[in-house]
C-alpha cells in the first residue's frame, strides 16, 4: 500500500511540476533526430571501409575510429523511437523496456564517445611528443585494452543507473503521463549521479583533452623539421575536436549541472516551488542540448578524416578508384556508341 501511494504521488508531482504539453518544440526536436539519423548513418556506413582497412594493418587510430563509429552505430538505431517519442508529442507509448534499451545506448554512446576522443587526443600527443617511445607501447594490444575498458566501465555504470533507477514511475498512460527520461521532480540518487556525471563524464575528459592539444601545439610549434602546412593541419584538428566537443556536449551538461544544484539548493518541490519553475523554463533549452548532443553521430566521421592519415589515404584512394572507374566506364561507352555495329552487318 505505501509503495502504491509513493508512485501515485510521484506520478503526480510528475503531472503537475512540468507540464510537457503539444508544442512547436516537438517538431523542431524530431527534425533534429532525423538529420541526424540520416547523415550520421551515411557518413558512419562510407567510413566504415576505410577504418577497417586501417585495423587490419593494426593502426592504432583506426581500432580506436572504429570503435567510435560502432558505438555510434549502435546509437544510430535507437533515434528512430526518439523520433516517434517526439512526434508523439513526448509521449513513449512503447513500453518501460524500449525507454530502458533507448536511454542506455543514448547515455551509454555519450560517455564511450567522449572517453574514446580523449583516447584518440592522448594517443596523438604522445606521438607528436614522444615519436621514437612511443612506438614500443603503441600496439594493436595496448589499443584494443584501451577500448574494452571503456566499453566495460561505461556499460557497467549505467546498468548498474537502470537496476536502481525506477523507471516504472515516469509511466503511467491512464494519467496521459508516459515519459521516457522525463521525471519530475528530479530524485536525490538521479541528482547525485548527475553530478558524477558533470565531474568525471565532461569536466574531465574536457581537461584531459585542452592539455593534450595544448602540448600538441607547444612541441609543434617549437619543432623546426615541419613544414607550415603540418603545423597548420595540427591547429585545425586541436580547435576542431575541442570545438566539436564543446559544441555537442557542453551545453547539455551545463544545464544538467544546473539542474542538479537547484534540485540541492531548493527544499520546496511542490508545482509551485522555485525548483519546479525552474525546471519549467529549463525544460525547453535541455531538450534542444539533448538533440545537439546527438549530433556527435555526424560530426564523428568528419573528425576521422582529420584525426588519422591512414583514414585520409583510404578515402583518397577510394574516391581515386571511383573516379577513375567512371571515367574508363565514360570511355568505353563513348566507343562503344562510336563503333560501328558489325552484328547487323
Amino acid at each position: 500500500m505505501n509503495a502504491t501511494t509513493t508512485s501515485t504521488a510521484t506520478i503526480l508531482n510528475s503531472t503537475q511540476c512540468v507540464d510537457i504539453g503539444a508544442s512547436a518544440i516537438s517538431d523542431l526536436l524530431m527534425a533534429v533526430y532525423i538529420l541526424a539519423f540520416i547523415f550520421g548513418l551515411i557518413f558512419n556506413v562510407l567510413m566504415l571501409g576505410p577504418i577497417f582497412q586501417q585495423v587490419q594493418r593494426q593502426n592504432v587510430k583506426g581500432i580506436f575510429l572504429l570503435n567510435l563509429s560502432l558505438s555510434d552505430m549502435l546509437y544510430l538505431f535507437t533515434i528512430p523511437l526518439w523520433i516517434n517519442y517526439y512526434r508523439q508529442d513526448h509521449h513513449w507509448n512503447l513500453g518501460v523496456t524500449s525507454c530502458s534499451v533507448a536511454g542506455f545506448f543514448y547515455y551509454s554512446n555519450m560517455y564511450i564517445s567522449i572517453y574514446l576522443l580523449c583516447c584518440i587526443s592522448v594517443d596523438h600527443c604522445l606521438v607528436v611528443m614522444y615519436p621514437l617511445r612511443s612506438k614500443t607501447h603503441r600496439t594493436s594490444c595496448y589499443a584494443w585494452a584501451q577500448c574494452t575498458i571503456v566499453h566495460v566501465v561505461v556499460a557497467v555504470l549505467h546498468i548498474m543507473v537502470l537496476i536502481n533507477d525506477n523507471l516504472t514511475d515516469a509511466y503511467d498512460e491512464e494519467n496521459d503521463n508516459d515519459r521516457c527520461y522525463e521525471t519530475y521532480p528530479m530524485q536525490r540518487p538521479v541528482a547525485l549521479f548527475n553530478l558524477l556525471r558533470v565531474g568525471f563524464g565532461f569536466l574531465l575528459p574536457l581537461l584531459v583533452l585542452t592539455v593534450s592539444y595544448w602540448r600538441m601545439l607547444v612541441t609543434v610549434g617549437q619543432s623546426p623539421g615541419l613544414n607550415a602546412q603540418a603545423k597548420r593541419k595540427v591547429r585545425m584538428l586541436s580547435f576542431g575536436v575541442i570545438g566539436i566537443f564543446s559544441i555537442c556536449y557542453a551545453p547539455y551538461h551545463i544545464i544538467l549541472l544546473a539542474r542538479s544544484l537547484v534540485f540541492y539548493q531548493s527544499d520546496n518541490t511542490q508545482p509551485d516551488g522555485s525548483y519546479c519553475q525552474f525546471e519549467q523554463k529549463m525544460h525547453f533549452f535541455f531538450s534542444c542540448t539533448l538533440a545537439l548532443s546527438s549530433l556527435n553521430c555526424v560530426v564523428d566521421p568528419v573528425l576521422y578524416v582529420f584525426v588519422s592519415n591512414g583514414v585520409q589515404k583510404e578515402v583518397n584512394l577510394c574516391w581515386r578508384r571511383n573516379t577513375r572507374t567512371q571515367r574508363e566506364d565514360y570511355a568505353l561507352s563513348t566507343y562503344s556508341r562510336g563503333k560501328p555495329n558489325s552484328n547487323l552487318i
